[in-house]
């Protein structure tokens, strides 16, 4: 098992704990991204840079995605493809994605998409708060935990 993150958008709280966590249970964490990051030295933690451009780093984790590895992504299109393909997915929020949640939350997005292209608008997420940051951490250690 590897873990994969969408590491443009992850917020970088959340890759600490991720850093922490591949360093403590011994597993692979890949951060996929179209710009450089800076990571621990770690024989764990290794980074891809791919081109920039329209869902590059999505299609770069789901190709090289195996069933049972974990991705960290906010991106609900891409944790549907995750799931299809027998991988595991939670984003930085702490939320799993499973088979049983997972077409209810594309519905919503792409209502959501449907509505701010008419020109409603529809806000944005809440900001990211020190509750979210522990939901992730939890839902983190549950999954590790099972998953090992």
């Amino acid at each position: 098992m590897q873990i994969w993150v969408d590491a443009d958008a992850c917020p970088k709280v959340i890759k600490e704990i991720l850093y922490r966590a591949s360093e403590r249970v011994q597993i692979p964490l890949i951060l996929v991204a179209n710009q450089p990051l800076s990571t621990p030295s770690s024989r764990y933690i290794k980074t891809i840079r791919v081109g920039s451009g329209f869902d590059v780093a999505d299609n770069e984790i789901v190709k090289r995605l195996l069933p049972g590895d974990l991705v960290i992504t906010a991106d609900i299109p891409l944790a549907a493809e995750v799931i299809e393909k027998g991988g595991n997915a939670i984003n930085p929020r702490g939320e799993r994605y499973t088979e049983s949640n997972i077409k209810q939350r594309l519905s919503m997005r792409n209502f959501m998409d449907e509505l701010r292209g008419s020109g409603v608008d529809t806000g944005g997420p809440p900001s990211f708060n020190h509750g979210d940051r522990q939901a992730f951490a939890n839902q983190l250690d549950r999954f590790l935990k099972q998953a090992l």
